[in-house]
């Protein structure tokens, strides 16, 4: 049975085989659920011949969200890469039951290409609960619609391998200016993000679309300095240091639709001894804080041939 992050979990002992890869971001999100608490999915590429890390944890965080009742709603993750994803094979998820508490529920979840864990994902879910809270204002910026798509140099330049690139077909992506991308030892990019195409009414659909996102033009951010990301000018493959993301996590603030426009203001603190950490926003466009995200990249200049 096919189990995407809008519906409840088949009973247990249902089996099927493993899903197609997807051709749209709900797509991306489905997997098949072969056991109880085992779920298989495909990954596209995002480098050569190595699976796209955000499409990765999102799958995850689909066959965590799998297990927990329909009335839960995931506040956090936590993710570790430990080998690059080959999109050519499916990854398998399993899933650990930790805690169902009365607040809180825990989940694990391993992700295997045959004997080999490529990344484990910890999340935590609770039920909402209506309490006033406070939030960072968002910054001002240009408006989306003012702005042109962010990999418009690249589909000119190369529409061949342009067209090969999946997250530029699911994702609507603006660049936003920013005054000083490079101010007091930090870097900074912002950018307007939005599903292309609508999703189903479903929380869980959002925030996993989110986490997908949340890994785009990240890891760049710690080289900005040096460079601009690799897929606003010729392609992913294109920049002159290796990036590798290490850690990603992600806490879900509000309520927010991944099919609206959402802020991001990706902020680079720190980068050194070979690696750079990120830190991002994500703001409504009525200026809601919505989510943060933080990752650490492998951070190296590439050794001449």
């Amino acid at each position: 049975m096919t189990t995407t992050p809008h519906h409840s979990p088949p009973p247990p002992g249902a089996e099927t085989t493993p899903a197609a890869p997807g051709t749209d971001l709900l797509g991306f999100l489905t997997l098949e659920r072969t056991e109880r608490d085992l779920f298989h999915g495909w990954c596209h590429a995002a480098l050569p011949r190595r699976a796209f890390g955000g499409q990765v944890a999102a799958q995850a965080l689909t066959a965590a969200g799998g297990t927990v009742d329909d009335d839960r709603r995931v506040h956090s993750l936590h993710g570790y890469f430990l080998r690059g994803g080959n999109p050519a094979r499916p990854i398998a998820y399993r899933v650990e039951r930790l805690k169902d508490g009365r607040g809180y529920a825990s989940r694990r979840v391993t992700a295997l290409q045959g004997d080999e864990v490529i990344f484990t994902l910890s999340a935590s879910f609770t039920r909402p609960e209506d309490i006033p809270g406070r939030h960072l204002a968002m910054p001002p910026t240009t408006p989306p619609e003012e702005l042109p798509n962010a990999f418009s140099a690249w589909a000119a330049r190369d529409p061949e391998g342009f067209e090969r690139f999946e997250i530029g077909r699911v994702l609507d992506v603006r660049r936003a200016p920013v005054d000083r991308p490079e101010r007091d030892g930090g870097t900074e990019q912002r950018l307007w993000i939005r599903s292309a195409a609508p999703l189903p009414d479903a929380p869980l659909v959002h925030m996993c679309a989110l986490t997908y996102a949340s890994d785009l033009m990240l890891a760049p951010v710690a080289a900005l300095d040096v460079e601009a990301p690799g897929v606003l000018r010729s392609g992913p493959d294109s920049s002159h240091h290796f990036m590798a993301s290490l850690d990603h996590a992600v806490w879900f603030h509000r309520p927010f639709r991944a099919d609206d426009w959402l802020l991001v203001v990706q902020r680079g603190p720190t980068a050194g001894d070979g690696r750079g950490l990120v830190h991002a926003g994500f703001w409504s466009r009525d200026g809601r804080l919505v989510a943060s995200v933080v990752q650490e990249t492998v951070l190296r200049p590439r050794r001449s041939p």
